[in-house]
């Protein structure tokens, strides 16, 4: 024993390493690293050239349009100009004066095509469109960067897989030896799935895997958490991480083609309604939320697969800016949604979502009063909620002051807070904390968890590869090919965000404790597959050459015209 006593202290300062090793390498690619912008076409007005760089475009006076022109009659809000996968350019009114012509023609509802040299009058002014042809967007393809090209992601792989095996020998010091085999047997099969999805990506010629990086080392440290609090669930928790990596994969195949992701707006929004009103009448519930559903054994969230619905829905239904009614259904779509979460009591949920359908209805709005007027609503729709739901109530009457009831109604945050300062910043080792042993402490307290075994920097690092995808998002919309992979990117990731702040700041008393999962960390199935579906968002939203799902493998740029 005497001869292996310097094993753990030792892979403990190994792993934080590891860990900032894999931030930086993750956050210097997606972040820091030039985007090189991809070009389809050109708006001329007199003087002015502006390069069309995305498939949907928006005409303006705005700071935030897209293609901005600072000519007389010309509004905020203008138009839109869209291409769609077979390479066909249409201009929509949106909220013009006096309408819009192309080539002395009127657009109606539905558009109207432009092609190379068409005269566009915008508010009387004329403006030229010139598409590129075929050769210039070869050309211009082959002088952008390939993701991957400075910063290898193999070797950012092959840390993750060092920081696995060292904790799972962490596991193996601290784990009963009835265990250890299902333990270490699920470690091996999360290291051979996530090469194996790195060379599927290679086939598909996509060179770019930060974000599936991230998201991998998100579930190492919630196979850390399963190991240590439930080791009997680690074949289950293996199954599931394999289920959610391969709808992450059929997901992103899905996004490629914008048309086909569009027409399953309706079936989808009428499948989440669908499974809350069965949540509704059926659900079981538990510490007063009406949140699972039963099926034998098994037990699932329904409003974690409704995530990835409203996403989807949201993004379909709201990425065409000229239906002017888009914006009102989505709101009557999300008003049911929150309004079914709030009558089963999942309360932190119900945030998630109507913070999600902020981000949404704004990135298409713009409109800071619409925010407010939402912003007033909720608040109202929150007291009422504090009112009505007992377990609600309580919450935010202990949130501030735990360590006054520290036996009753804040025994789990008290504890979460000592475990997490008792871990330090390096933390006791992997499986050998004591936490582990209060309720909830692998999902709702997961935060304080990793802080007590893996120490206060890794817990950090788990919350930076969450911030890392945020801004990754943000950035990936302002130059996203299309509307819906920015706003599908962004929703996607403020549900995430939000949930991950809930789950931190609630256990840690900073924030009324909603009881929410960390993303990919916290143990349970509904949730781990949710999340992994919402990455097929971002990872779609990412433009970078040779890294977006939204490309095809050896896909021929279509003919433009012959500017």
């Amino acid at each position: 024993m005497h001869n292996t006593a310097w094993i753990i202290p030792t892979s403990r300062i190994v792993m934080i390493l590891l860990s900032l090793a894999i931030m930086l390498r993750c956050i210097r690619s997606m972040l820091r690293e030039r985007y090189d912008p991809e070009l389809w076409a050109y708006l001329r007005a007199g003087k002015l050239t502006l390069p069309v760089t995305h498939w949907e475009n928006l005409i303006g006076r705005s700071r935030s349009a897209d293609l901005r022109l600072e000519l007389p009659g010309i509004r905020r809000t203008h138009a839109v100009l869209r291409r769609d996968d077979k390479g066909i350019w249409k201009i929509y009114d949106v909220f013009s004066r006096g309408g819009i012509l192309v080539n002395g023609t009127a657009i109606g509802r539905e558009g109207l095509p432009v092609t190379d040299g068409d005269v566009i009058s915008l508010a009387g002014n004329r403006v030229r469109f010139l598409d590129t042809n075929s050769a210039k967007r070869k050309r211009l393809e082959a002088s952008r960067t390939a993701v991957g090209r400075r910063i290898s992601p193999s070797l950012t792989l092959l840390e993750l897989t060092t920081f696995q095996l060292f904790l799972l020998m962490q596991h193996a010091f601290s784990s009963d030896s009835g265990h250890l085999p299902a333990i270490a047997l699920s470690f091996a099969l999360l290291i051979i799935l996530e090469w194996c999805c790195f060379n599927a990506m290679r086939v598909m010629d996509r060179s770019g895997f930060e974000v599936e990086t991230l998201a991998f080392y998100l579930s190492s440290l919630g196979f850390s958490v399963t190991a240590s609090a439930a080791p009997e669930d680690m074949y289950k928790l293996a199954l599931l991480q394999t289920a959610a990596v391969l709808l992450f994969l059929a997901c992103g195949l899905w996004l490629r083609n914008l048309k086909r992701a569009s027409s399953l707006r309706i079936p989808l929004a009428l499948a989440a309604l669908a499974l809350l009103a069965v949540n509704i009448l059926f659900g079981r519930e538990l510490n007063g939320a009406k949140n699972w559903l039963m099926i034998g054994s098994f037990s699932f969230q329904p409003s974690e697969l409704v995530k990835v619905c409203y996403v989807y829905v949201g993004a379909a239904t709201l990425d065409r800016l000229y239906r002017r009614g888009n914006l009102f259904s989505f709101i009557a779509f999300s008003a049911l949604c929150v309004g079914a979460l709030a009558l089963i009591g999942d309360f932190g949920t119900a945030l998630i979502f109507f913070v999600t359908f902020l981000v949404i209805s704004f990135m298409r709005s713009g409109s800071i009063a619409t925010v407010f007027l939402a912003v007033a609503g909720a608040g109202m729709a929150g007291f009422l909620a504090v009112s009505v739901k007992p377990h609600i109530a309580q919450r935010f009457s202990v949130w501030g002051h735990v360590w006054a009831d520290r036996y009753g109604a804040g025994y789990q945050q008290t504890r979460a807070l000592s475990a997490a300062a008792a871990g330090g910043l390096l933390g006791k080792g992997g499986g050998a904390g004591w936490l582990k042993s209060v309720v909830a402490a692998d999902t709702d307290l997961v935060f304080a968890l990793i802080s007590e075994e893996l120490g206060l920097i890794i817990a950090l690092c788990m919350m930076l590869a969450v911030l890392t995808l945020a801004f990754f998002a943000v950035r990936s919309a302002r130059n996203g090919r299309s509307a819906f992979y920015a706003i599908a990117s962004c929703a996607a990731m403020s549900m995430l965000l939000c949930q991950m702040a809930l789950n931190v700041f609630g256990s840690l008393d900073l924030l009324p404790f909603t009881g929410v999962t960390f993303p990919f960390v916290s143990r349970g199935g509904s949730s781990l597959l949710s999340c992994w579906m919402l990455m097929a968002f971002i990872k779609s939203a990412d433009n970078r050459k040779h890294a977006s799902f939204a490309v095809r493998p050896g896909e021929r740029l279509p003919e433009g015209g012959k500017a």
